[in-house]
Formats: C-alpha cells, structure tokens, sequence
C-alpha cells in the first residue's frame, strides 16, 4: 500500500473486492472474477486508488494464464466526474505507482489496450474518455500503435458460399503454418507484425507468433484450414479457434501471389462456417484500421463493427 497526500494506491485483497473495484466501470467487469479464478488475473496486478471510500481510478493487468507475467494492461479507469486536471494527475500517480509494483525493475512496460465505441470521435463525451486515458499514458512515454476494428459475426447471418475456386484441408503442422505465416508477412499491412519485423526476421516472427498465440489455442486443430489451388499450390490459411471466452477468426491471410483475386473470401467463409457449425454463438474478429480489404472482406462476409481496440506501446 502506497499513501500519496491524499490517496491511497494499493492492490485488492482478493476476489472479495471485486465489487469495490467495479465501482469504475468496463466492458470487462464480468470477466473479472473469472479470471482471477483461472489466474488470468492476479489480486496483486489489479491496482485502486482510493480516496475513503470513494474509487478515483483503478488499473489492471491480464496475463495469458496462471503463473504467467502480465501481457496487456487493459483495465485503466479515471473518475470521470473529476475535474480533468484532477483526474489526469490522480491516473498519473496511480499508473507509476502501480507499474513500479507490477513491473519489473528494468523490463519493459506492458502494451495498453483499450475498447472504445465505434464512433466514439463523434461523441463528445466518448472522446473526453479515450483521449483522458491517452493523455496520462502519453505524458508516461506511451504512443498510439494502431486503432482496430472489432467485428462480429451473429448467428442467423448468411454466410456466403465458397466460390469452388479453392480446395481446403486442415494445417498439416507446426512447420506448415510457420513457413505460411512467414510468406504472408510480405506486404503485411497488420501494424503489430510490422513491430516485429522491426525486432526479427519473418520467419522468426511468425514462429513467436505461433507460439505465444497459435498454441495457446485448446479448440481442434483440424478446424486451422489450408486453401490450394486444384493443383495443390497453398494460396492461404485461415485459423477458427476458441480463445479463453468465445470463438474467434484467429488469423487469416493469403499468400502476396495470389492476393487481390478475391480469395480472402472463400477463406472466411470457411473459417466461420467452420466455427458456426460447432459453436452457437457470436464469432468476433479484429483488424487493423487502416487494413481497408481486410475490413471490407469481413463485412462482405456478414460481420458487423460493434467496437474498436486502442493499442499504445511504450517501443
């Protein structure tokens, strides 16, 4: 526990102080408690700042799993009803104090994500949200990586029929999907993969990305397809799988050759046909803003933008 003039900065106790931490809201409230069961959360990783009873700010972060370091600062949360120099000082001094116990001495700090409304540049009230968090992440040495839509596929929505143009089997392996990942790099508009090609080689990237995510995935792999062409020569790849709370278009690309054919189509029809047919449920999938085909081929295939991400690094 850290006293700071007024405020008091200090983790929970544990899973009894969730709804004192939820006195701030998000989108994720009702994951919390679950995640703490799993160890996707720890107490000693979810911050508040108090003033009495009252909640000034909060910030948490995740990890991929128990014993695991934290990978996403994604909970950090501002009194809105504050006035703004007020509120920007009191995440300021909760976000260093919170990072110092968090964080490693020397490591780097953890990406910062955050959901925000579609149009939330168009609504006053949204942007004051967004850009307050920013500002205090900003003036702590972050920077915008990217905007990204999320989108989402609803069950009753058609999906479009492939166009007989491809053939389609599962991932044979590891080694397939590395060397598949690896080609598709090439031209890549994702802004995440181009701050690895930045710190690697494409096949070192697409091996990390592989097994920090691709692994991690407990969904059968014989839903991962592979698309050729009648005679056999791999055009791309689509991976339907199920993270920690829905299923989701994991990745999906088409090798530089064949790009602008129309192929990413006949790809994600496959993968949510694939995931439709064995979960009853919503199918979310994300992309970069600026990716304008990726965009525009979800939403041929009937999903829906229902949220944007904000991503910030401190590289």
């Amino acid at each position: 526990m850290t006293r700071n003039n007024d405020l008091t900065m200090r983790p929970i106790n544990g899973r009894e102080e969730i709804d004192l931490f939820n006195r701030l809201s998000y989108v994720f409230d009702h994951e919390l408690a679950g995640d703490l069961d799993s160890g996707r959360r720890r107490p000693e990783r979810m911050w508040m700042a108090l003033r009495g009873d009252r909640l000034p700010a909060r910030i948490a972060w995740w990890s991929r799993g128990e014993g695991e370091p934290p990978f996403m600062l994604d909970v950090f949360d501002l009194d809105d009803t504050l006035p703004e120099s007020e509120r920007r000082d009191v995440g300021t001094r909760l976000l260093e104090t919170a990072t110092a116990a968090v964080i490693p001495p020397g490591a780097p700090r953890i990406e910062y994500s955050r959901f925000v409304p579609p149009g939330w540049r168009d609504d006053a009230t949204a942007r004051r949200v967004v850009e307050d968090r920013m500002a205090v992440l900003e003036a702590a040495g972050a920077r915008l990586l990217v905007e990204r839509l999320r989108l989402e596929w609803r069950p009753g929505t058609t999906i479009p029929e492939p166009s007989g143009r491809l053939r389609f089997r599962p991932v044979r392996d590891r080694g397939e999907l590395v060397e598949l990942m690896t080609l598709v790099l090439e031209g890549t508009l994702d802004a995440h993969s181009h701050a690895d090609l930045a710190m690697m080689t494409p096949a070192q990237a697409a091996a990390a990305q592989y097994d920090d995510e691709m692994a991690r995935y407990r969904s059968p792999r014989e839903w991962w397809q592979t698309a050729t062409t009648p005679d056999g020569d791999p055009v791309g790849f689509v991976i339907p799988a199920r993270n920690n709370y829905r299923p989701i278009i994991a990745y999906i690309g088409v090798l530089p050759a064949y790009r602008g054919k129309g192929y990413i189509d006949d790809l994600l029809a496959v993968g949510t046909r694939i995931l439709a047919t064995h979960e009853n449920s919503e199918i979310r999938a994300s992309t970069d803003l600026g990716n304008v085909p990726m965009a525009h081929a979800f939403r041929r295939a009937g999903y829906v933008e229902f949220e944007r991400e904000i991503n910030m690094t401190w590289s």
